[in-house]
C-alpha cells in the first residue's frame, strides 16, 4: 500500500483576511486617530492620501462612504469645538475599539480568562487548586482534604476487605492565593518626547491603552491608575488616553513620584508597583513656595538626589519602581542605575520596539510573586 503521508511545510501567496471594505478601512482609521490624538479630520486627511498611494478604495466604497458608517455605527458625532465651530469627534465607542486594538497588537494572542485569575508563588488557604497534593498535617482544614485521594490511599495501605481510613492516609490540595495587584502608570509627557524626529509618545499611549484594557478584561479585581508628568504630575482617565498630547514640559520626576505613591497609599491592595516610561532625564522640581527650580544641562545634583529619596521612600512603603527607559544614553543610564538601586526596583533600557511585551511580562512577572 502506498503511504501519501508526507511532511514539510506547504506555501502559497498571502491571502488578505477576507474583510468588509468598512472594517479594512475602520483598522487603519483607529491607528490614525490614535497618531492624532483624537483629531479626526487629520485623521481623515492622512486616511485620503492613503487612499490615494494605496488604493484602499473604489468607486463601490469611498471614504465618503466610510464617514458615513461611523456615524451610523455610533464611532463619531457632531460636536462643537473649542472656537465654537461645528466638527466631528469620536465616542466613547471608538475609544474602547482603540484600546482593544493596542491589546490585540502589543499583547498577540493574549486570551482572556475569568475574574481575578492570578496566582502567587505561595501556597496556602486559597481559592485556586494547584493539583498538587501532599500528607495531611494537624491544623489543615477539613474542607481541603482531598476525599478521592484519601480513600484511594486508604485502599492501597489498608486493603478492601479490611477497609479503614487513617490520619496517613488523608491528603490535601494545595491552593493559591488570589492576589490583587495595583499599579500606577507614569507617562513622561515633556517636549523630548516627540524631539529628534521621533514619535516617542505615540507607542507610550498605546501600551497605556493596552494595558488598561488588559486590567479592566482580564483582571478586573486590579486597579490602574495613569498619571503624566511635565512641569507637575496629574492623573488621566482611561476615556483621555487617545487624546494624550505632549507639552512644552521639563521633566518633573520628583511630582510624578509623590503622586504615585499619595495614589497608591489609598489602595487596599497588599500589592503596589510603578510603572515609569520616560525618556529624558529629571530636570525640574517644584519648590515649597510654588515656584519652580529648572536645569535641562545635564544631570542636576539637587535634582537628581530628590528622584533618589523618592525611590528610597517607594521602598519604604514596599512599592517597586519598574523604569523603561526608551532612551539609549550611557549618561542618563548611571542615574537610572542609582534611582533603581535606592528603589530595590527593576529598569529597563529600550528602544519604542517591544516597549508593550516587556510592561506586560513584566506585569504578569509581578502579579504571581506577592510583593511585600
Amino acid at each position: 500500500m502506498k503511504n501519501d503521508n508526507r511532511k514539510g511545510f506547504y506555501f502559497k501567496q498571502y491571502e488578505a483576511p477576507n474583510q468588509s471594505p468598512f472594517d479594512k478601512l475602520f483598522g487603519i482609521f483607529k491607528e490614525l486617530i490614535t497618531h492624532t490624538s483624537g483629531d479626526f479630520d487629520e485623521a481623515i486627511d492622512w486616511l485620503r492620501e492613503l487612499d490615494k498611494e494605496y488604493k484602499l478604495t473604489d468607486e463601490n466604497y469611498t471614504i465618503d462612504n466610510f464617514i458615513e458608517d461611523l456615524k451610523k455605527k455610533g464611532y463619531i458625532r457632531d460636536e462643537l469645538k473649542e472656537d465654537g465651530s461645528s466638527g466631528i469627534g469620536i465616542t466613547s465607542k471608538t475609544e474602547r475599539a482603540i484600546r482593544q486594538q493596542a491589546l490585540d497588537t502589543i499583547f498577540g494572542n493574549l486570551k482572556r480568562s475569568g475574574s481575578g485569575n492570578h496566582k502567587t508563588k505561595h501556597a496556602g488557604n486559597g481559592d485556586e487548586h494547584t493539583g498538587e497534593f501532599r500528607e495531611f498535617h494537624f491544623g489543615d482544614g477539613l474542607e481541603r482534604i482531598s476525599l478521592t485521594e484519601s480513600l484511594r490511599n486508604a485502599q492501597i495501605n489498608n486493603g478492601v476487605d479490611s477497609f479503614m481510613l487513617t490520619e496517613n492516609d488523608l491528603v490535601v490540595e494545595e491552593t493559591q492565593f488570589k492576589s490583587q495587584m495595583s499599579t500606577v502608570l507614569m507617562i513622561d509627557i515633556s517636549h523630548s518626547m516627540i524631539l529628534y524626529g521621533e514619535d516617542r509618545i505615540t507607542p507610550a499611549k498605546k501600551v497605556a491603552m493596552a494595558l488598561a484594557e488588559l486590567i479592566t478584561t482580564r483582571y478586573p479585581k486590579d486597579t490602574l491608575d495613569i498619571l503624566v508628568f511635565g512641569n507637575d504630575a496629574w492623573t488621566i482617565a482611561i476615556k483621555d488616553l487617545p487624546y494624550l498630547k505632549v507639552g512644552p514640559f521639563h521633566t518633573n520626576t520628583v511630582a510624578g513620584l509623590q503622586l504615585a505613591m499619595d495614589l497608591l497609599r489609598r489602595k487596599r491592595n497588599t500589592n503596589k508597583q510603578i510603572f515609569m516610561i520616560t525618556d529624558g532625564k529629571p530636570s525640574c522640581v517644584r519648590e515649597k513656595d510654588g515656584s519652580y527650580y529648572m536645569n535641562s544641562n545635564g544631570l542636576d545634583e539637587y535634582i537628581v538626589d530628590k528622584c533618589y529619596s523618592q525611590a528610597q521612600q517607594a521602598r519604604k512603603l514596599h512599592i517597586p519602581i519598574t523604569t523603561f527607559m526608551i532612551a539609549n544614553d550611557p549618561y542618563l543610564q548611571q542615574f537610572v542605575n542609582k534611582f533603581t538601586e535606592a528603589n530595590q526596583g527593576k529598569a529597563f533600557y529600550t528602544g519604542l520596539k517591544g516597549l508593550g511585551e516587556m510592561i506586560f511580562e513584566d506585569y504578569e512577572t509581578n502579579r504571581k510573586k506577592r510583593i511585600k
